[in-house]
């Protein structure tokens, strides 16, 4: 396996387990909303995960500079 190779495989990876983290800490955020409530109503569980996603995409991310995920998809979509 030649270097070049190694890298890519090495970044993909690394993109891979920055997202399954991430994905991670969005769920126990998720769940820390619900405060241990167990909800068996689907339409009150996607109230609550809105509710979550509006939270989400309205608040500042450091990965972001500091901006809103909403800011972001606005600035890109504007250029």
């Amino acid at each position: 396996m030649d270097r070049t190779h190694f890298d890519r495989l090495r970044r993909g990876n690394q993109r891979r387990v920055r997202h399954h983290l991430i994905s991670r800490i969005d769920a126990e955020e998720f769940y820390q909303l619900l405060d241990g409530v167990v909800i068996d109503d689907a339409e009150v569980f996607n109230d609550k995960l809105r509710e979550w996603e509006d939270y989400y995409n309205y608040r500042p991310h450091g990965g972001l500079g500091g901006q809103t995920p909403y800011e972001r998809l606005k600035q890109k979509t504007q250029a």
